[in-house]
C-alpha cells in the first residue's frame, strides 16, 4: 500500500509539473514537443532541421548554433535550461558576407558546421564558408551584438571548424576538408593558432585519414579529458554514416578510433555529428542530428557515460561499448524544473520584428517587407525577380521557415493590393525544396486569379507548372497546406475562413540543397517600375491537422 501511495503521489506532482509547464508558456509548439511532461523526454528534442549542431554549457545555460547555409539572418542561436526545452533566442549573422555574393540565391552554400565556444566572458562562434574559409564572430551577450566576421582563415574547402584552449592557453583548430572544393576529404587536421585564436601561426597537421575505414569522416568537435585529447566526429556519409570518436595523449596524435554510436537496432538512422556537454549535476549527454530527408537534419540527445576512458553514446544493449540511440528516455539531473519551450513557428505579426523562425532566401534588402504593428500585418513588397531566374529557386525574397514537425498544418490569411500598372504580381504560400508547391494569388488585366503552381526540378531550372484555380471575387483570402506523414502536401483556400477547398493533387515536398523543405511566403513581380503591388499578411499559424 506504500508503494501505491507513493506511486500516485508521483503521478499527481508530474501531472502538475505538467500543467505547470504547459500554462507557463503560450507559444509552446502545437505539432511537436519532447518533454513528456512525466520526466521523460521523446527523440528528437527538436523535430526541426537545425543541422550539424554544437551546444555549450554556460552555467546553468544551454546554447545550440546550426549551420544556416544561404539562409539570412544565419546561425541561429537556440537556448535551454535542460538540454530538452529549446527556444530560438537570436541569430550570430544578420547578413552573410561577402555581401555582394549573398544578394544572390546561394543554395547549400554560405554556413556549414559551426562550434560555439565560451572563454574570458565571451561568446565565439567559428563557422565555415566553404568557397571563401572559415570566420569567427564574438559578443559578449548571446543575444546580440555579435561582432563583424572576421576571416580567420582563407581557402577553399576548409570546413567545420572547432577552437580548442590547452591548459597552458595555447590555441588549436580542429578541421576538415570538403571535397567538392578543396579535392581531398575523409580526412582530419588540427592547425595552430595564436592565443585569440584569430590567426593561425602554423600549418595544419593531419592527425586522422578515414579513408579506409572512416569515409567522408568531417566535422570534429575537440576536448580533453584525463589527459587525454579526443576529437568527436561523425563517419560514413549525412544519412548512413556513424559516430567516431578519437583519442591521444598528444594533440597531434596518433589517435586512436572507437565507433561509440550507430544505428543499431534503432531504425535512427545516421546518428552522428553533435556535441558532447555535461550538466551541472554532472552527467554527460551528446547532442547530435538525424537526417529524415524532406524533413531536414532533426535534433536528438543522447545519455552518455564515460568507461575506461572512452565514451559510450545513447544505450549500450550488448556490452560492446558501442551505443544506439534512444527514442524515450529519463531527462536531464539539471536540478529543477523548467517550463515547456520550444521554436517558434507561428507569427501574429503584431510586433515590429518578424519571428526568429523567419529566414530570406539571400541577403535581404530594405524594401522587401515592412511589419506594421499597429496595423497588426506584415506587409510584402513585390519585387522583381532577378533576371535569369527560372522559377522561384533563384528569387532571394522568399520568406520561409523550417517543417517543425512529421505532420503539421500552417494557414495563412492575407489580402493582395495588386499595382494597377502592373500585371503578373503574385504572392502566396510555398512548400519548397528541389521541387516545390505554391498557392498564389496573381494580377492579370481582368482581375486576380487563384493559382497553383508546382515545379519539379526547380534546382535545375525547370520551369512551374500553373494552373488557374478561380477567379476571386475578393482579395482577401486564407491559404492552407496540410502536409502528413512523408512530407505529402495539400494545398487549400477559404474565402470565408470556414470551409477550406482542396486545390490540385498532394504534392510530394523534397528536400533542399543540404537542406530539409521549407515553408513561406513571398510576393514577386515581373517588371520594375517605379512602385510595387502589396501583400498584407494577418498572421501566419502552425496548428495540428484538423
Amino acid at each position: 500500500m506504500k508503494n501505491l501511495v507513493n506511486i500516485l503521489f508521483l503521478s499527481i506532482i508530474s501531472s502538475f509539473c505538467f500543467a505547470q509547464q504547459t500554462v507557463t508558456n503560450k507559444n509552446v509548439s502545437k505539432v511537436w514537443v519532447s518533454d513528456l511532461g512525466n520526466g521523460t523526454f521523446k527523440n528528437p528534442i527538436i523535430n526541426a532541421d537545425y543541422s550539424d549542431p554544437d551546444a555549450i554549457r554556460v552555467g546553468s545555460d544551454y546554447y545550440m548554433v546550426a549551420s544556416s547555409f544561404d539562409a539570412v539572418p544565419g546561425l541561429p542561436i537556440l537556448h535551454s535550461k535542460d538540454l530538452v526545452n529549446w527556444k530560438i533566442v537570436g541569430h550570430a549573422l544578420l547578413r552573410q558576407p561577402p555581401f555582394e555574393h549573398f544578394e544572390k540565391t546561394q543554395h547549400g552554400n554560405g554556413v556549414w558546421a559551426p562550434s560555439i565556444r565560451y572563454r574570458n566572458g565571451e561568446f565565439s562562434i567559428y563557422y565555415p564558408d566553404p568557397d571563401f574559409g572559415i570566420y569567427l564572430t564574438k559578443s559578449k551577450s548571446i543575444t546580440g551584438g555579435w561582432s563583424a566576421p572576421e576571416l580567420v582563415i582563407a581557402g577553399k574547402g576548409l570546413i567545420d571548424p572547432c577552437p580548442f584552449w590547452d591548459e597552458d592557453g595555447k590555441a588549436y583548430l580542429a578541421y576538415a576538408y570538403a571535397g567538392s572544393r578543396a579535392g581531398i576529404k575523409s580526412i582530419l587536421a588540427i592547425m595552430p593558432l595564436n592565443l585569440k585564436g584569430t590567426k593561425p601561426i602554423s600549418t595544419g597537421t593531419i592527425v586522422y585519414d578515414g579513408h579506409e575505414i572512416d569515409p567522408t569522416i568531417e566535422g570534429p568537435k575537440m576536448y580533453k579529458r584525463n589527459g587525454y585529447y579526443y576529437l568527436f566526429a561523425p563517419a560514413g556519409g549525412v544519412s548512413t554514416g556513424w559516430q567516431v570518436v578519437l583519442r591521444s595523449k598528444n594533440i597531434y596524435g596518433p589517435y586512436e578510433r572507437k565507433i561509440v554510436l550507430d544505428e543499431g537496432k534503432s531504425g535512427i538512422n545516421g546518428p552522428h555529428q553533435g556535441a558532447w556537454v555535461n550538466t551541472q549535476t554532472g552527467e554527460d549527454w551528446f547532442v547530435h542530428f538525424q537526417d529524415k530527408d524532406a524533413y531536414g537534419r532533426v535534433i536528438h540527445l543522447q545519455p552518455m557515460k564515460w568507461v575506461n576512458n572512452w565514451p559510450i553514446i545513447g544505450f549500450d544493449n550488448d556490452g560492446d561499448g558501442k551505443g544506439a540511440p534512444v527514442k524515450i528516455f529519463k531527462k536531464p539531473n539539471v536540478g529543477k524544473m523548467y517550463p515547456l519551450e520550444t521554436p517558434a513557428e507561428s507569427d501574429e505579426f503584431t510586433t515590429q520584428k518578424l519571428g526568429l523562425q523567419w529566414q530570406w532566401q539571400a541577403n535581404p534588402q530594405s524594401t522587401w517587407s515592412f511589419t506594421d504593428a499597429a496595423k497588426g500585418v506584415l506587409k510584402l513588397y513585390t519585387t522583381k525577380v532577378p533576371d535569369g531566374a527560372k522559377n522561384l529557386w533563384d528569387v532571394p525574397n522568399l520568406l520561409l521557415q523550417k517543417f517543425p514537425a512529421d505532420e503539421f498544418m500552417a494557414t495563412t490569411k492575407l489580402t493582395f493590393k495588386p499595382n494597377p500598372k502592373l500585371e503578373n504580381e503574385e504572392t502566396g504560400l510555398v512548400v519548397l525544396g528541389r521541387n516545390y508547391g505554391a498557392l498564389t494569388l496573381k494580377s492579370k488585366n481582368n482581375g486576380v486569379y487563384l493559382i497553383y503552381n508546382t515545379c519539379i526540378s526547380a534546382d535545375k531550372g525547370k520551369a512551374e507548372n500553373e494552373k488557374d484555380v478561380i477567379k476571386l471575387s475578393s482579395n482577401v483570402i486564407q491559404l492552407r497546406v496540410k502536409v502528413t506523414a512523408g512530407a505529402k502536401c495539400q494545398f487549400s483556400y477559404s474565402e470565408d475562413g470556414l470551409g477550406f477547398i482542396n486545390v490540385g493533387d498532394e504534392f510530394q515536398a523534397v528536400a533542399g540543397q543540404w537542406i530539409g523543405a521549407k515553408i513561406g511566403i513571398f510576393a514577386t513581380r515581373e517588371t520594375q517600375t517605379n512602385d510595387s503591388g502589396i501583400a498584407e499578411y494577418d498572421w501566419f499559424r502552425v496548428d495540428k491537422i484538423k
